[in-house]
């Protein structure tokens, strides 16, 4: 593919851009290696149907930073090699979500941008302080980074900002100073948010970081509140929220379902598990009522016994669901086992990075029942691949059990505490 309708098409968002039209006249190379024209009529933003050798039509944009805290770095040898890949291309955040640094966009990139309104974008900000940037993110280019996100901001492109915070580096005072000059950025900056550090044990050779305690994780929630309730005065939105996991260090409750608004840091752990448990909760009503109207049987579950596996984080929350089910419903016979993170450490508590080793190894000769349920988060997108190799095939047939994958919804595992 060379021009839609005279333009140049370098990329997939060249392509999607200029293909919404509904009269093209498309200009390619054939297969014979002669230039072809080709009229096309179609409806306004109907896709065109063709596809590319890859994604992006080009090759990926791969990240030119060291980042003290970055998650790659800590990974163990012997993994598959696409986990090792370390991308930064705008064009993913804008089509998949993916955090960017801004740290490698030429003036043409941003310009380019702005004209085709490629909106919204991730930005891994951290800090806006351009030589501690530069210190965290291992490249001399955070005064750029800084600089071109300000660019975006005055353009109007909308941006969502993530903090990954690192306790004695860019908490307390340095954290109230992000916070406000994001502020100052004015209402392009839609969300931001605040997420503690993660941390493994294998952080040989490494920048010497410590995790959260419960004394920090309380100190910056509050710290971020404040900062959340000004802008709600001001904008009408909240704009800084906490990743679940500090109130889970804490030790405190999760905020209410409103207080997310639209849950703009979904992906970041922002608000997730308080969307999960309300997604639970107005699936049970719905069945309730399907119960009381005769549309559902009075016994609702299917009386035999599974268990559930999650990470440590979540576990507690997925027991007080499962005790609300058994209260509502009859012939619900469940357990949760947490697991304990051995392949990452102990600090790793999230079900998203729990592997098929640790889940065989800690419930190898437990009574399962006859399935076990698994979040879907635990594999690789649109495969039964854990993060360590291990196929849920595998998995079952070494535990002599059943597994039922459940999507990341609170009213899908409802469905599966009941057997379906």
């Amino acid at each position: 593919m060379l021009k839609i309708n005279g333009h140049e098409i370098n990329d997939i968002i060249d392509y999607r851009y200029h293909s919404a039209a509904s009269r093209l006249l498309l200009e390619f190379d054939g297969a014979d290696d002669k230039r072809k024209i080709a009229a096309v009529r179609k409806r306004h933003d109907a896709d065109l149907g063709l596809e590319f050798e890859t994604y992006l039509m080009d090759k990926q944009r791969s990240c030119m930073n060291k980042c003290i805290f970055c998650f790659i770095d800590q990974l163990p040898k012997g993994m598959r090699e696409t986990l090792y890949y370390k991308d930064d291309d705008v064009r993913l955040s804008f089509l998949q979500g993916n955090y960017v640094t801004l740290t490698n966009l030429r003036r043409s990139d941003i310009e380019r941008i702005i004209k085709l309104r490629i909106s919204p974008i991730n930005v891994s900000v951290h800090t806006l302080d351009p030589e501690l940037r530069s210190t965290m993110l291992g490249n001399q280019n955070g005064l750029l980074g800084v600089k071109r996100l300000a660019i975006l901001a005055k353009a109007g492109i909308m941006l969502n900002c993530q903090i990954v915070c690192c306790p004695g580096i860019n908490d307390g005072m340095e954290l109230d100073r992000t916070m406000r000059r994001l502020m100052k950025l004015g209402r392009s900056i839609h969300s931001v948010s605040i997420v503690p550090v993660g941390l493994t044990k294998h952080r040989q050779g490494l920048t010497p970081l410590r995790p959260f305690d419960c004394r920090l994780a309380l100190k910056t929630i509050m710290q971020t509140e404040r900062f959340g309730r000004k802008c709600l005065k001001e904008r009408g939105s909240r704009v800084f929220y906490c990743a679940d996991e500090l109130y889970l260090t804490a030790g405190l409750k999760l905020p209410p379902h409103g207080y997310y608004e639209n849950y703009p840091q979904l992906e970041n752990g922002v608000g997730m598990m308080r969307l999960f448990i309300t997604e639970f909760e107005a699936r049970c009503s719905q069945l309730e009522r399907d119960r009381d109207s005769g549309k559902l049987c009075k016994s609702a579950g299917s009386g035999e016994p599974f268990s559930v596996v999650t990470g440590e984080a979540a576990a507690k929350f997925l027991a007080v669901l499962l005790r609300k089910a058994q209260k509502r419903f009859d012939n619900i016979s469940g357990k949760v086992y947490a697991i304990h993170n051995d392949f990452f450490g102990n600090s790793v508590t999230v079900s998203g990075l729990v592997t098929g080793r640790d889940i065989l190894k800690q419930l190898k000769g437990k009574k399962l029942g006859s399935r076990l349920l698994i979040a879907q988060n635990m594999l690789r997108s649109g495969d039964d691949v854990f993060l360590d190799d291990m196929t849920v095939s595998r998995l079952s047939e070494s535990l002599g059990v059943q597994i039922e994958v459940v999507k990341q919804n609170g009213a899908d595992l409802l469905n599966a505490f009941l057997g379906g």
